[in-house]
């Protein structure tokens, strides 16, 4: 194991392109995936199963749906765990549980290892041009030796503190992603069943109170029919929204909030919309609305 050597388990939307960009920045990269020909795609080495992708590096990146997956792909037969030695450095970049991430901090804690957690955020966009923004829990040492390997994938790293602060902080981002695009839809559906022109309304909004990510990134594309497709999906975003009703139980913080965009994602995910992107939720609510769609007359 040397280095430049990257192992990635996980080459779906988001960790095919970052295993892109890692390739791109001259790092050697083996990588996993539960679909065989992802790995090929993407233009790496092909490991032959999640153990041998462990034994190649010491450095290895998981990109993976949820907690769910996380936890199998780590403590099930073959998993990372049953592999990892003594000074290796796992860093978990999907949105999962904080308590999930600690509990395993501490398994590879035992074993002489470091788990890393880093949330992403920028979504593929970011992740094609390596300019994510990484949100970074874990053992100091560890989190130093990741400086070369963020470098090709994100514009910004910013270390929160011990193992979870990473994943808590992406939670609590996501969820106001999740209240500003569901919102910023319902208002632009009525804008435009109102008679407004759309362009007209962002560019008032985007000079007022109102202005947020969706209004200043998204929907200038959305009102013209572009969706951008490639993102998030409203399935992982309800996902996301439910990981950050848990975490307030667990902090013992009201959540009066999240009843919107679970209705709203989980409206688009019932209409058949769950594995588009989740910008898609506009037409969501445009369907139950009378059929409105932004980009029509």
């Amino acid at each position: 194991m040397d280095s430049t050597t990257i192992g990635f388990i996980g080459l779906g939307n988001m960790g095919s392109r970052i295993a892109r960009c890692l390739r791109a920045g001259g790092f050697r990269v083996v990588g996993y995936d539960s679909n065989p020909e992802a790995a090929a795609k993407v233009g790496i080495e092909v490991g032959a199963s999640v153990a041998e992708v462990v034994r190649s590096a010491q450095i290895i990146l998981m990109s993976l749906p949820d907690s769910k997956v996380v936890e199998a792909v780590v403590e099930g037969d073959g998993g990372v765990l049953s592999s990892v030695e003594k000074g290796q450095v796992v860093v978990d970049l999907s949105t999962a549980s904080a308590s999930s991430t600690i509990r395993l901090a501490r398994l590879f804690n035992d074993r002489g290892a470091f788990y890393v957690d880093a949330g992403i955020s920028g979504g593929a966009a970011a992740a094609e041009k390596g300019t994510l923004t990484l949100m970074v829990g874990g053992a100091e040492e560890a989190i130093e030796r990741l400086t070369p390997v963020f470098r090709p994938i994100a514009s910004k790293v910013v270390v929160m503190g011990g193992a979870g602060a990473g994943h808590t902080t992406k939670l609590l981002n996501n969820f106001l992603n999740a209240v500003s695009l569901a919102a910023t839809a319902e208002v632009m559906v009525a804008g435009k069943k109102a008679g407004l022109d759309l362009h007209q309304l962002l560019d008032v909004l985007n000079a007022s109170s109102g202005v947020n990510f969706a209004t200043l990134n998204r929907f200038p594309k959305i009102v013209d029919g572009d969706y951008l497709e490639g993102g998030l999906t409203s399935r992982l975003m309800t996902k996301d929204v439910v990981l950050y009703a848990d975490l307030l139980h667990e902090l013992g913080v009201s959540s009066l909030n999240t009843a919107g965009p679970l209705a709203s994602f989980g409206l688009a995910t019932a209409l058949g919309y769950g594995d588009a992107i989740s910008n898609r939720v506009v037409d969501a609510i445009g369907d139950i609305s009378g059929g409105i769609r932004l980009n029509k007359a």
